[in-house]
């Protein structure tokens, strides 16, 4: 698994910062600004994913990792063992001096995820009278015939500004710890997530998502070791909105939040569906929208449960029989079940390589 895989791991549920009363308008915006970011990474992800799935059998250093069925059966059995490991790490040590490593690790991580998310961008934008230069990293290890390649990274002039303008933010992050520098860096981890991260088929996605399902009920339900990590982990592996920003603007700091496992997990189940939308090679995306509909219908249900009880939810508790149900009953509907979960990630048709939805 990859390490935006890993980040998702520790990925905290849906809470509130505690003794606090928000408005009911700061209220609706925070909740409403989170759904929305959490629904951008998972849309242009999942549309990346189709465009990544035939770059990934190319010589592309951004070649997706495909999750197969014994990785998802062992992801929640390594999330859990990740989580009370850095519930130990809060208990033992302190906490001021492993969020200092842990920013450091998360900077060179987000300074990366978040240049690579520019990249499409950067290159419709880019001046054209601007020189693109090329460049190429390269170190060696012994010579002659015995010379060993350890890192040969080609990049050009667009790239070396996607990467300085993250590291701009990068360093805003390490030193103020601001929501927003926050949210960009969890908002390109999540893109990335759910771009990078293939899962082979469907039964693959049902026994991820049926495994951390039972994890996120245990670790909020059963114990308060989620909630604990949650409010101790001071890195980009959520995505956060102020309840007050409407009295203290950009300086609130009562924030509600989203773990990005919430976002990256159904999100690449969602994509796995685009893709399987674009094999069926019938013009439609019938099974991208009824899961996309279906995860805005589980995270609504999500903070509708938790503000009516009061209490931190486990948001896939609500999210993985929606992102699944919806789908497989459109699937019998329209006869396509066996061909739903006969599907393997492969290469998808190259008129359909764009992501184009109709």
């Amino acid at each position: 698994m990859t390490d935006a895989a890993a980040a998702a791991a520790a990925r905290p549920a849906l809470n509130a910062t505690a003794k606090f009363v928000a408005t009911p308008e700061g209220t609706a915006l925070a909740y409403g600004s989170l759904v929305l970011m959490a629904l951008l990474p998972i849309f242009f992800g999942a549309l990346r994913s189709v465009s990544c799935s035939n770059r990934g059998h190319s010589s592309s250093p951004d070649m997706p990792e495909t999750i197969t069925s014994r990785d998802a059966a062992r992801f929640p059995i390594i999330a859990s063992c990740t989580l009370f490991g850095l519930y130990l790490f809060f208990k033992v040590f302190s906490q001021e001096y492993i969020n200092l490593l842990l920013s450091v690790y998360f900077f060179v991580l987000g300074v990366l995820a978040l240049s690579h998310t520019m990249s499409p961008l950067m290159s419709r934008i880019f001046p054209a009278s601007c020189p693109n230069k090329q460049y190429q990293l390269l170190f060696t290890q012994g010579s002659g015939e015995s010379k060993e390649e350890i890192v040969n990274y080609e990049f050009d002039t667009k790239n070396l500004v996607c990467l300085v303008i993250s590291s701009v933010v990068g360093v805003w992050y390490l030193l103020k710890k601001h929501w927003i520098a926050n949210n960009l860096f969890g908002l390109a981890f999540a893109l990335n997530g759910v771009e990078l991260l293939h899962l082979n088929n469907v039964s693959t996605g049902c026994i991820l998502l049926g495994g951390l399902f039972v994890y996120d009920v245990f670790w909020v339900f059963g114990t308060n070791v989620m909630v604990t990590v949650a409010k101790s982990f001071e890195a980009p592996i959520k995505l956060v909105f102020p309840q007050d920003l409407l009295e203290k603007g950009l300086e609130a700091s009562n924030f509600a939040m989203l773990g990005l496992g919430d976002i990256v997990i159904p999100g690449i189940f969602i994509a796995l569906l685009l893709r399987f939308d674009v094999s069926l090679k019938k013009n439609s995306r019938t099974y991208f929208y009824s899961s996309f509909l279906a995860y805005i219908f589980g995270l609504g249900l999500t903070i509708f449960v938790m503000h009516t009880f009061k209490h931190a939810q486990p948001a896939l508790l609500y999210l993985v029989p929606a992102c699944v149900g919806f789908p497989v009953i459109v699937a019998l509907f329209k006869g396509e079940l066996t061909e739903m979960f006969r599907i393997k990630n492969q290469k998808l048709p190259s008129a359909a390589s764009s992501g184009k939805m109709s």
